[in-house]
This record gives C-alpha cells, structure tokens and sequence, in this order.
C-alpha cells in the first residue's frame, strides 16, 4: 500500500495534470529536503508526501561528500518537476531524479546559494565564496568536476534561466544581471553579460520569476517586482512591510503568495502563504528558501 501511494505521488509530481500539485512546495534546510502539500498542511500539522536526506542509507553521496550539504539553502523543481536540484551553503550542489532519489550530478561548489538548470546538460550555480572570489559558475552534469565558466559575481544568491527570452539572470549583493549564452554547443561554452541592474536594495537575497517579464527581487529591506521590459524596480505592495524576506513565490494569477523571513538570525522555522492566509511551521528545518513547482 505505500509503495502505491507513493506511485500516485510520483506521478502527480511527474505529469503535473493533477490540481493538487499547485499546493506542494519544497522546502529544505540541515541536509534533508521535503515536499509538503500546503492544501493540507496549516500550523505545526504538515501533509509531507517526500523526503530525501543525505544521512539516508539509501542517499549513495560521494565518500565525505556529506559534509558539504549542511544547511541546504535552496531546493528547486527542474525539468518539468521530475528532478531537484540543491544548494547548500555547505558547499555543495546536488541535482536529484524526484522518483528513483537517484543522484545525477554532484559538485563541490563554495557557499552556493542558487542554481538552476540551462540548455545542454548544464548548471549555473551562484555562490558567494570562492578562493578566487565571488562567483557566477556553469558546470556540466556529464563532468562535474570541472567549472566550465567562471564570472565574478559579489555574494550571489539567486540565479534564474528565462526559456522565452533565453536569458539567465543572476542577482548578486547590489545588482541584477543579464546573460546570454554563447559557444553553447561547444566544450567551452561562456555567458556574455548584456545588462547590469543596480537593484535599489542591498544585500540581494532571493531572485524568483513570477512570468517571462517580471521577476521578485527580495533583500534586507524588502521585495521589489523588476520589470525586464521597462528595466524598472517597483515596490511589491504585499510584502512592504516585512523585512528581510529569504524567498518568494508569487503566482500572478490568483494573488498566492509563499514567503519565508529571517525570525531566527538568519535561518526560520516558518513558511508564510497568502491566498488563502496561513503559516505553516517546520520546528525540525531551519529554512532559507521555499520554492513552488512550475
């Protein structure tokens, strides 16, 4: 019976047909990550339908590769939600198949913050320490072990690839910026930088697409909507108020909000949704990012 159940789960997660999994968020921090439907979760009661931990028996990490994925910082739906892929703080990057919890690609990556998926068989991973700097890094999932693309970027935390507009986006301490991809089918492939944003905020924290046009920039001071047609930083007016937001998610649709602030030093316990209004509270996580599936 739980080996079924969790076959309806998986395909749920894997076909996205089911209205249910708008409610599931992903949320992670202290080496595990869960998948949580928010539909049926409220308070301290959690609706969890998936759970992967790096001190699973089951989890096959790298001989002392463990090490590097404390306090997991983001967990995010890739690949039409069928794989995850984790940063960790610790300083590690993990990219995860969400039905078998097979580990496809693993690198050692210096306080990564933020990933996402790009075109051939690539990550780009913000981070906001490295021996040589600061830094905006691709690595390819077939050979991890080499940093194909390197560019300095001050304390990166959050990095989104746009498909409509083939274009990645990377937010760093005092700026947002553009990328475009060249040489991309080659071994060398690089990023060409075409736009620098300097966001009215400072200490950059979370970077979220809300669609192909609008993002939510997040910092100390507050959420800001960027607009990348008009090249324009607007206050976003449901979230004026709170200081120090770690993540955001925001469907422009139906007004849903899921946020997360610091409330302990920099980490929380707590995720925030509007639409309808709840918190729900994880006292065994210490959350930085919460993301939505797309």
């Amino acid at each position: 019976m739980k080996n079924f159940l969790f076959l309806i789960i998986v395909t749920i997660l894997y076909t996205g047909c089911s209205p249910v999994n708008k409610d599931y968020v992903a949320v992670c921090g202290d080496g595990e990550v869960r998948i949580i439907d928010l539909s049926e979760s409220n308070g301290t009661n959690l609706k969890e339908v998936w759970k992967w931990s790096k001190d699973d028996p089951q989890t096959k990490l790298p001989e002392g590769y463990d090490k590097y994925m404390r306090h997991l910082d983001e967990c995010k739906f890739v690949d039409n939600n069928t794989k995850m892929l984790l940063t960790a703080s610790g300083d590690g990057m993990l990219l995860i198949d969400i039905q078998t919890k097979e580990i496809l690609c693993y690198a050692h990556v210096p306080m990564a913050h933020s990933a996402d998926l790009l075109p051939g068989n690539r990550i780009a991973v913000a981070l906001s320490t490295h021996k040589t700097g600061n830094a905006l890094e691709i690595y390819d999932i077939d050979a991890p072990e080499k940093v194909v693309f390197r560019d300095s970027l001050y304390s990166g935390h959050g990095v989104v690839w746009n498909e409509k507009r083939q274009s990645l986006y990377a937010l760093g301490y005092k700026e947002l910026r553009e990328y475009k991809l060249n040489d991309w089918n080659t071994e060398n492939p690089s990023l060409r930088k075409v736009a620098t944003w300097e966001i009215p905020m400072t200490s950059g924290h979370d970077l979220s697409p809300v669609d192909n046009d609008r993002m939510l920039v997040s910092a100390h001071e507050g959420v800001m909507w960027f607009d990348i047609n008009k090249e324009e930083f607007t206050p976003f007016e449901p979230l004026k108020d709170v200081e120090n937001v770690k993540s955001v998610n925001y469907d422009a649709k139906t007004s849903r909000l899921i946020y997360t602030k610091a409330e302990i030093s920099w980490w929380t316990h707590n995720i925030y949704q509007s639409n309808p209004e709840k918190t729900v509270t994880i006292d065994s996580l210490n959350i930085y990012k919460v993301r939505t599936m797309k």
